[in-house]
């Protein structure tokens, strides 16, 4: 492939041998709308159109059915390769998505759909086509929000007329699909490899550490034995309460479930700190901080140590703490991991006030939070292992994630600059 200087008509990057210029249609002269409904409840499969997973069934995306079975007569009929527009708009389809039928099956959508037919142009090339920006500008200015912000209202006289800018030579439409083809794979499989890597943590992570009421776990690392111990937090931890207030540190930062400690800039891409943060909490390296905040998928908050900055600021909404220097009983790496798994739930679940949860915030106290247990193997060497595999696994999982990312941002580039 290679780059071309940009005229109208020509894409940015293009396979050397082709070189005459792209032709323009409207979509009218390839689209047919599809007006056939389910009169006779012949089909029963819902289908919806999803900016992120393409056109999928309806109880795959939401888990439930959200259909009434006695309206589904005046459902449209959507057949394998038929194309549908989802007015819907998102942040990640700002005009609202068109996607293919790539299911292999017959079912119905909802009427507030624009279902058709595509023939006379490559089917795929227009697949790939609707994932660039380039007819977004155009869906802007024909269609408009009206009453309904979330949804983009267009006509179908205007939707039809939507300029549609492809290579005449079927060759090159055939090459350009083949190239995204390729990327879809490497995609796909980068993602599978990342979703096994982390059913591989969480099985490791119910596996390797003694459940409720056990105290050893059913895998463990050769050469060790005996009955975990357990201790509480606030035997070998310390609550600090140190402030800001000289302000060593100009980096607010947040608690993610996922990421860890990380800098409020980066995650909100904003600062959502006071402006003056001598009266934040200053947490150093190595420490800890306990979010209150529950989330999806994280009932009782979570527990990060500060491994990315030497020190930041924090909210004092939450609970920092650090090992004592005295402590030789449970090292901090393991309980990093210790932290990831969820041993610790059910201690926070029983000194929480029931139903005290405020503006997202588990109500529990530092001196609360600081009694809860600890279940650790009294073995060093058992416990740097355990450490060690699970940062190993977390490295692996960084690094698929970092692959699949930039794959990811491969695709756009080439969407931007192999399109008109």
């Amino acid at each position: 492939m290679v780059e071309r200087s940009k005229c109208m008509n020509v894409p940015e990057i293009r396979f050397k041998e082709f070189d005459e210029e792209w032709s323009e249609n409207l979509l009218e002269d390839f689209f047919t709308k599809v007006t056939s409904k389910n009169r006779k409840l012949k089909y029963s499969a819902v289908l919806t159109n999803s900016a992120e997973y393409g056109i999928i069934g309806q109880l795959d995306y939401f888990d439930f059915d959200v259909t009434n079975s006695n309206n589904i007569g005046g459902y449209f009929i959507v057949e394998p390769d038929d194309f549908v527009y989802n007015p819907r708009v998102s942040v990640s389809a700002p005009v609202g998505p068109i996607n293919r039928n790539r299911l292999g099956y017959t079912g119905i959508m909802s009427p507030l759909y624009l279902v058709f037919k595509i023939n006379g142009i490559n089917k795929d090339f227009l697949c790939y086509y609707y994932k660039t920006k380039k007819w977004h500008r155009f869906m802007k200015l024909s269609g408009n929000c009206g009453a309904r912000f979330d949804r983009l209202s267009i006509s179908d006289d205007k939707f039809v007329k939507m300029p549609i800018i492809h290579p005449n030579n079927t060759k090159e439409q055939n090459q350009i699909c083949k190239v995204f083809e390729n990327l879809d794979d490497l995609i796909e499989e980068s993602t599978l490899r990342l979703v096994s890597l982390k059913r591989i943590k969480a099985a490791s992570l119910q596996s390797m550490f003694p459940q409720e009421g056990e105290t050893v776990p059913k895998v463990r690392f050769k050469g060790f034995e005996g009955e975990w111990e357990k201790e509480k937090l606030c035997n070998i931890a310390s609550r600090i309460t140190r402030k800001n207030k000289n302000l060593e540190s100009f980096t607010p930062l947040t608690i993610s479930a996922i990421e860890g400690l990380v800098s409020q800039l980066t995650y909100f891409n904003n600062i959502v700190a006071s402006s003056n943060i001598s009266g934040y909490y200053l947490i150093k390296n190595g420490e800890f901080a306990y979010n209150k905040s529950y989330s999806n998928g994280f009932p009782y908050g979570s527990i990060k140590r500060l491994d990315k900055f030497d020190t930041g600021v924090l909210s004092t909404l939450y609970i920092v703490f650090a090992l004592n220097k005295q402590n030789t009983s449970i090292l901090s790496d393991y309980l990093v991991i210790f932290f990831n798994t969820t041993l610790w739930h059910h201690e926070i679940a029983k000194r929480a006030e029931e139903g005290a949860r405020n503006h997202g915030l588990l109500n529990i106290s530092a001196e609360d939070f600081l009694d809860i247990n600890i279940i650790y193997p009294k073995d060093l060497l058992e416990q740097q292992k355990i450490a060690s595999y699970f940062c190993n696994l977390d490295k692996q999982i960084s690094l698929q994630a970092q692959r699949l990312e930039k794959l990811k941002q491969i695709k756009s580039a080439c969407l931007d600059k192999m399109f008109v």
